[in-house]
């Protein structure tokens, strides 16, 4: 597929992520450090602070191996991606054939253009995965939901071709990859501060509170190694003492996916650093 004079834009998200950053991107931004080496983001998500900074070289890392494919679909196949998702239809009919569809039995243009048309017109872009790995968010019922821009869709991949796509556990990333003087940023499943606010399974595996407490020890040996480090995190006690001795910057954030909507509102939140 050839597509003649794409718009050039600055890169950001092609997905729409639950957490994502966007809304606190002028408070993150504040927090770089000026003379880090290399960027890495562990539970990368959408990626909107990657794509805000669009730095020289970077490791991205999320545990969702449909993500990370699609991530390198992007990045090195934009346009057959983009001709598979020009294919299909904004319809439930369509919406449920193809969620029923198993990922690991298609080829990985054909999986990631599933995972992106799923996102986009899924209820609330909410990425939902049974205690099987299956992919459960009902249609968004919304046949006027845009799922792909190509233009964005290039953007993306051109800031993707600087980066290294790792799909693990946050600590085998560090373990394998991290050099003094990275730039660390961790934006995990945050620890729920209510019933209604517990939005974690994004794998097969859920994100409790023993990996709250491996990420808090795996963020003490990066400052260790003398690499800079910032997390995210809800306003919640148990983060606030996990990471004692180290700033704590208090800051407010929309929240747009709650299953109550008279939950939906502004919250606190954390962000944390070791420099």
């Amino acid at each position: 597929m050839k597509l003649t004079n794409p718009t050039p834009i600055p890169a950001r998200p092609f997905l729409k992520w639950a957490g994502g950053k966007n809304c606190l991107l002028d408070h993150l931004t504040e927090l770089v450090p000026m003379d880090y080496k290399r960027y890495c983001e562990v539970f990368v998500g959408g990626g909107a602070f990657f794509f805000h900074l669009t730095p020289p070289e970077a490791i991205l890392s999320d545990a969702n191996a449909e993500l990370i494919n699609c991530f390198r679909v992007v990045q090195k196949k934009p346009l057959d991606l983009i001709e598979k998702l020009t294919s299909y239809k904004n319809e439930s009919s369509e919406f449920y054939r193809v969620r029923a569809q198993d990922p690991s039995l298609l080829a990985p243009v054909q999986r990631a253009a599933r995972f992106i048309f799923l996102n986009k017109t899924c209820f609330n872009g909410l990425y939902r995965v049974n205690k099987a790995g299956k992919f459960n968010t009902p249609y968004g019922n919304n046949p006027n939901a845009r799922y792909f821009d190509a233009d964005v869709l290039l953007a993306a991949s051109a800031a993707l071709k600087k980066a290294k796509l790792v799909c693990g556990d946050f600590s085998d990333t560090v373990e394998s990859y991290a050099k003094k003087r990275d730039f660390f940023y961790f934006d995990p499943p945050y620890l729920p501060i209510s019933e209604f606010s517990d939005f974690k399974r994004y794998t097969a595996q859920q994100f409790n509170e023993a990996d709250h407490i491996r990420l808090a020890e795996t963020f003490r040996e990066l400052h260790r190694m003398g690499c800079y480090v910032l997390l995210s995190n809800s306003y919640h006690p148990r983060i606030k003492e996990l990471y004692k001795g180290f700033e704590q910057r208090v800051v407010t954030a929309p929240r747009f996916i709650n299953c109550r909507g008279s939950r939906r509102g502004h919250v606190k939140e954390l962000l944390i650093r070791n420099f």
